[in-house]
Parts: structure tokens; C-alpha cells; sequence
């Protein structure tokens, strides 16, 4: 991967002049209400991203809904025993680097950064974010500032669930002529089966078809799809991560 240096949190490479700064959002620890897991972010969904900010030379800083530590969801570790991630080798290499683990350990909370001192936010997703960034005012606030400010504002995965209610400065609803995606009905069915019980407390496809005047699209399960509808870039699932990173760097480059 290259020399790394970090300072505050930040990481990029080094031998190049930065290009600018992405802020990522992860959630912080919590606790499934629907399966009593402790539940976090979901490893590649941080990992693959970045793995695209750095190479493109963006410095990256992670934040969190909480601060401090971070834990990662067990299924995404691909040194978890269930082997449901252990092809994730992207997400083993980061693991073995000492920075890395330091850039989880001691997070600020996401009330502590300014948009203004960053070119694009990424929402990184998870199992965490159905329950931390659902309502979560403080987060609406900071992705509208982005999006308002004309940058790049992406999310992937479940962290779309926070589309489902920001609403901009006008009090219309952020999604509301736009087309997006996130995870899929046909996802959350395939992850109920292969666990045999119901992991979500509810389901974000579902919830988006209820919303008037907004086009949610899905494409064939765990397949890379990302959609840019303006500033705003979405991925569908932890398979996606990748490809709205792109977007968001080509928009960046542009």
C-alpha cells in the first residue's frame, strides 16, 4: 500500500501532494435491539473506499457518531471464524497495518468536525447506523452542509437509512427528485435466511417506496452499484463501497 504517514487522524500518502480532504462518518459501538449483537461498521465499507481516496490522493479523516474506539460488525472481519468476509483481502491488508488500527482507536465525534474544512463526506455502513444514524440530527445536519455546499455527499450500504428523513435547509426532503440506492429488500431477505432470523428492525428499500416524489433503484443483489444524481452518490451495499468512492473522486477531479 505505500509509505502511510498519519497526523490527527488523517492518513494519505505520502511522495504526492494532497489533493484535498474526504470526511467519513462511521458509527460508533452499539447494541442490536432486534438480535442483541453488538453491532458497529462494516469493515470493507471503510477499508475499500479509502483504499480508493488514498490511491487517488485525497487525505481521509474518520469520524463517529459518538467518538472514541470503533468496532467493526464480526461478520465483516475476515478473520471472523463464520469466514462470511474471509475473501475480503483488502480489509486484511488494512487490519495489518499498525496505522490503521490507530485511525480506529480514538475517534472524534462527528459534532466536533466543520464542512467547511473538508471536500466530501462519505457515509460508511454497517449494522450500527440503522439505529445511530436513524434520527440522527447532528449527522442530517452535517450531510446537508455538504450537500448544500455544492460538494460531494455520499452513503453506502444501511448508512442511506439517514436519507430516508434528512431534509435540507428548506425543510424538503434531500431525496425528493432524486434517484438513489441502498441496501436491498432482496439483500435484507438473503442476510435473514443465511442467519435464520430477522437482523433489521426495518428495512430501507421498503421504507424509501413509501416517500413520494423519489426514484430508489436497486440492481442484482450484492452486485457494485452506485448512483450520482448530482452531488449526491449512493452505493447499494458493502460490495459498492468502491464504486461510490470512485464517483466521488471523479467529482472531486472535475
Amino acid at each position: 500500500m505505500g509509505k502511510v504517514i498519519e497526523v490527527n487522524n488523517y492518513v494519505h500518502f505520502h511522495g504526492a501532494p494532497s489533493k484535498g480532504k474526504i470526511l467519513m462518518v462511521a458509527s460508533s459501538p452499539s447494541v442490536s435491539k432486534q438480535t442483541g449483537w453488538p453491532i458497529g461498521f462494516w469493515v470493507a465499507e471503510l477499508t475499500h473506499p479509502l483504499s480508493v481516496f488514498q490511491e487517488a490522493g485525497f487525505e481521509v479523516e474518520l469520524v463517529s457518531t459518538e467518538g472514541g474506539k470503533l468496532e467493526m460488525d464480526g461478520y465483516s472481519n475476515p478473520t471472523d471464524a463464520s469466514g462470511y468476509s474471509a475473501h475480503d483481502v483488502i480489509s486484511l491488508g488494512y487490519m495489518q497495518q499498525d496505522w490503521f488500527n490507530k485511525f480506529l482507536e480514538n475517534t472524534k465525534k462527528l459534532t466536533e468536525v466543520d464542512a467547511k474544512n473538508y471536500d466530501a463526506i462519505f457515509l460508511v455502513g454497517g449494522q450500527g447506523p440503522m439505529y445511530t444514524f436513524k434520527e440522527n440530527k447532528d449527522l442530517e445536519k452535517l450531510f446537508v452542509a455538504f450537500y448544500e455546499g455544492g460538494k460531494p455527499s455520499s452513503a453506502v450500504c444501511h448508512s442511506t437509512t439517514l436519507l430516508l428523513e434528512a431534509r435540507n435547509t428548506s425543510g424538503e426532503l434531500l431525496v425528493k427528485g432524486k434517484t438513489w440506492t441502498g441496501f436491498a429488500d432482496a439483500e435484507e431477505e438473503f442476510a435473514d435466511q443465511a442467519v435464520g432470523m430477522k437482523i433489521q428492525p426495518y428495512r430501507i428499500e421498503t421504507e424509501a417506496k413509501k416517500i413520494e416524489g423519489t426514484n430508489f433503484k436497486v440492481a442484482a443483489p450484492f452486485s457494485a452499484y452506485a448512483i450520482q444524481d448530482g452531488n449526491l452518490i449512493t452505493g447499494q451495499q458493502q460490495n459498492s463501497g468502491a464504486a461510490a468512492a470512485e464517483l466521488v473522486v471523479k467529482a472531486l477531479n472535475k
